[in-house]
């Protein structure tokens, strides 16, 4: 009925003029329904039922003309702060994307939860807060799903009843409807920043220290491969984003994402993304495929923004192949379980090898595990930088050069600071061969 907007935006919007009591959300609600419904019919008529993006500013004059009149037929007195809210909320709802329009605007928000029409949660900070939003029903739900995903080509109903997709600014989206969710729809929203973490934005909120930018700097530039491991919203992708501005700008570099989240601004990378199946069931490109198509594409680097299946393989045969310096993300706890899971990863592609030959090729692939972790103060920490040393016997050797000793937990923030061993990792020799030379005290247990 209403046209879809490009795409979620970062745009600031209008947002509270003021904090509203419980009575005065509760009168509001009671009103923004029936008011948006009278607006809505209003319009159909004024358009003709024709509205398109090319209206929009007269669309929202007429809505702010009829909002008025009605308030003035009904006799419905609100507040100045009330009444500019009210507005607000009912352009969201017709245009925009309803309860959701301020959660998006609202630069301290990173994610968006929302668990059924009733239930919206929102990630501030690295922790999760119950917002005051609410939908009318699940069919309003489904409505405001359906105007976020239709921009993109994709749609989401019995058929199929789930979608994963990139919105053109950037921001992931999760929707997942019934039959599936038994308590209503399912909408999860990802935002990453227009611009992009730098090594000193991780140094200020305590995740890097300088002589760890130091380190893992040099390791980039020596061409070491690097897996960065951790759980779900722990800042993979925003460490991998880091680091990979440190490649340098001469390279060739192929991105290869499930949903592409990664931000690189050199003058020469290549993204790739997975293709899903189409409702027939055909046209998937797999990450696996893709990997083993960027081999032909002559990169200088191939990162892989999540590896989950069988192209494990393939990028440990890249790294092992002429393509140092490759990196990727895995979701495991620790290092050593980073380990194991892209053993059982290797399994999954189906080529039947002995573990010991699943170690071995691990072992001579992967150099480096940065392993990182969401506090319980919802910082994100790098707990350990481990070494990946090779094989002893049928066990593949590792050894930590940085992790993160926490020292006492105050007022809600964990305390503590990232400490090296004071070993020297055994491939500094690339460093010496690419000329890298690093301080004194990065190594320094002090």
């Amino acid at each position: 009925m209403f046209p879809n907007r490009p795409a979620l935006n970062q745009k600031n919007q209008s947002k509270q003029a003021e904090t509203l009591s419980p009575d005065d959300l509760d009168l509001m609600r009671d009103n923004l329904f029936h008011i948006r419904d009278e607006v809505q019919k209003r319009i159909l008529v004024e358009f003709n039922g024709e509205v398109t993006l090319d209206n929009i500013p007269r669309l929202r004059k007429m809505i702010e003309l009829f909002f008025n009149q009605i308030l003035t037929e009904e006799s419905l007195l609100l507040t100045r702060a009330n009444k500019a809210k009210l507005l607000e909320w009912v352009f969201a709802d017709i245009v925009g994307y309803g309860p959701l329009d301020p959660l998006l605007s609202d630069p301290e928000i990173t994610e968006i939860m929302v668990n059924g029409p009733k239930v919206i949660f929102v990630e501030r900070f690295g922790k999760i807060e119950l917002t005051s939003s609410t939908f009318e029903d699940d069919m309003h739900l489904r409505r405001i799903i359906d105007r976020i995903v239709a921009p993109i080509g994709r749609r989401v109903d019995e058929a199929s009843p789930m979608v994963d997709a990139r919105l053109p600014n950037g921001y992931r989206v999760n929707a997942t409807i019934p039959p599936l969710s038994l308590d209503g729809s399912l909408l999860t929203i990802r935002k990453f920043a227009s611009t992009p973490y730098t090594a000193q934005d991780l140094i200020a909120n305590g995740t890097l220290t300088t002589n760890l930018v130091a380190f893992l700097r040099g390791c980039v530039e020596a061409r070491i491969n690097t897996v960065i491991s951790g759980g779900t919203g722990s800042g993979k992708t925003t460490l991998l984003n880091v680091i990979s501005s440190f490649i340098p700008a001469s390279e060739r570099i192929i991105t290869i994402e499930d949903i592409a989240e990664l931000q690189l601004h050199m003058g020469h990378v290549l993204r790739l993304e997975k293709r899903p199946s189409n409702l027939e069931g055909r046209g998937e490109v797999t990450i696996r495929q893709l990997v083993v198509n960027a081999l032909r594409m002559r990169p200088d680097r191939i990162i892989v923004g999540e590896s989950r299946g069988g192209e494990a393989l393939d990028m440990l045969q890249a790294m092992n192949t002429g393509h140092d310096g490759s990196m990727t993300t895995i979701h495991s706890n620790t290092p050593r379980d980073a380990l194991r899971r892209i053993e059982t990863m290797v399994m999954m592609a189906g080529m039947e090898l002995p573990l010991r030959a699943i170690r071995e090729q691990v072992a001579s692939s992967i150099e480096l595990i940065i392993q990182v972790e969401r506090m319980r103060d919802g910082t994100r920490k790098i707990m350990n930088v481990t070494e990946v040393q090779g094989m002893e016997g049928d066990n593949v050797v590792t050894q930590d050069l940085f992790y993160f000793a926490q020292t006492d937990f105050k007022n809600g923030r964990v305390v503590g600071k990232i400490k090296s061993n004071g070993l020297r990792p055994r491939f500094l020799e690339k460093f010496k061969k690419s000329g890298i030379v690093l301080p004194d005290q990065v190594f320094d247990t002090d």
